[in-house]
């Protein structure tokens, strides 16, 4: 004999409209900059002093013409090093990765998260009209996570 259910017909939870979290929402937009002609010198002491693994180039325009990382300073020592060239003459446009990654504020930070994931980049700027607006990390996404609750994650 079946399992007879005695209350009867439920009705569904009326379905709430689903909130998307951007990722100009977790952005950060007040950002430590890097310029072409800084030195390499002076670009590791802004990366140490600020504690920071990398930022954006960008020109007098506020265009994004690069990005600037420590992976990029630290090839840029050992590179110096192997040529017996002075490290003084080395420049963050000189060791910059030129051709940069961005994507759209507009996007959904779960979107985002996965980016990372197919990229695996630490960092991803935000540019709009031609102009760098913030800058989002993996840590940033993260924050973002975890103010989510898991039945809302798409």
């Amino acid at each position: 004999m079946g399992i007879i259910n005695f209350q009867g017909k439920r009705n569904n939870p009326p379905e709430k409209e689903e909130e998307l979290i951007l990722v100009s929402d977790y952005m950060t937009k007040k950002l430590i900059t890097f310029k072409e002609d800084q030195s390499i010198q002076e670009a590791i002491n802004i990366l140490i002093n600020n504690k920071i693994s990398g930022g954006p180039v960008v020109n007098d325009k506020n265009e994004l013409v690069g990005i600037i990382s420590e992976g990029d300073c630290i090839k840029q020592i050992s590179d110096s090093r192997y040529h017996n060239l002075p490290i003084e003459n080395s420049t963050v446009g000189r060791a910059m990765v030129k051709e940069v990654e961005t994507i759209d504020g507009n996007m959904n930070i779960l979107d985002a998260a996965n980016k990372f994931l197919q990229s695996r980049r630490r960092r991803f700027p935000i540019v709009q009209n031609g102009k760098l607006v913030g800058q989002i990390s993996q840590k940033d996404v993260l924050i973002a996570a975890m103010k989510l609750k898991g039945n809302t994650w798409k």
